[in-house]
């Protein structure tokens, strides 16, 4: 919790914007670390007396900031305006629900992850160590292997392509693009389920993912890059050829983002 003796964390607010003044100065000192996740901000008596505002104005910055998903309230002996550590799976939730409410036509969202799987796979070539792309090779045949049997397991597909996608992330050796990976396969769908769903797909999916996995491990960046645009170009295809709303992501868990 934060001590009371310190120096002040804050400065008299702007007259005339002060609620808005006080909850970016606020935001500041999260986003900056001088209050961490876990700490409790001070007092609003003493938020009150560094800001030299009303605490009806500090009780608006907070609740700004609450449902800006920065802090926690909490009531009790030990209550008070506390920072929340923010993780992915808010993110993705947030991600879930905004892409739920501003429907992006499909080419935009093909778009996105290919430019994204582009890159990813780069740094993979450059910085992957020799068992971590045996291990994606390994994963690929397991996705062909189960997409050959008479009645393809489309949860276990699902699975297996989204474990694919976060070695390929892991191996990139780039922390952000690791969480972002996270993130989309979390809550966010770029309609690849499609391409499992379809028999005159599903053989030619899951071919070009073990020839990605086999140029990455052979340190071929152009072949995999090849194998990339192959799979967004199958992509495109099959979501023309079926132009249907996207399945609900409850309806399909984990399926929807092969990098290629």
């Amino acid at each position: 919790m934060h001590n009371d003796t310190t120096e002040p964390l804050f400065t008299p607010a702007e007259v005339g914007r002060a609620g808005q003044d006080v909850a970016l100065q606020i935001e500041a000192a999260i986003i900056e670390g001088r209050i961490l996740p876990g700490q409790c901000l001070p007092s609003e008596r003493d938020l009150h007396m560094q800001f030299r505002t009303s605490r009806g104005v500090i009780r608006e910055a907070l609740r700004a900031l609450t449902q800006k998903g920065l802090l926690e309230i909490r009531k009790g002996s030990r209550g008070g305006a506390y920072v929340k550590q923010i993780d992915v799976a808010q993110v993705s939730e947030s991600l879930a629900l905004f892409l739920k409410q501003h429907p992006f036509a499909p080419a935009s969202l093909i778009e996105f992850r290919e430019s994204i799987d582009r890159s990813i796979t780069t740094l993979a070539i450059a910085r992957a160590t020799p068992r971590e792309r045996e291990a994606l090779v390994a994963q690929a045949d397991r996705l062909a292997a189960e997409l050959r049997a008479n009645r393809p397991d489309l949860d276990a597909v699902g699975e297996i392509d989204r474990q694919l996608n976060l070695m390929l992330a892991h191996m990139a050796r780039n922390p952000i693009f690791e969480w972002v990976m996270a993130a989309l396969q979390a809550g966010f769908s770029s309609h690849d389920y499609r391409l499992y769903e379809s028999p005159e797909y599903r053989e030619a999916t899951a071919a070009n993912w073990c020839d990605t996995a086999r140029a990455i491990a052979a340190n071929e960046p152009m072949q995999a890059l090849a194998c990339i645009s192959r799979h967004y170009l199958l992509l495109g295809r099959c979501v023309h050829e079926n132009a249907v709303p996207p399945a609900p992501d409850h309806a399909r868990p984990g399926i929807g983002q092969p990098v290629s």
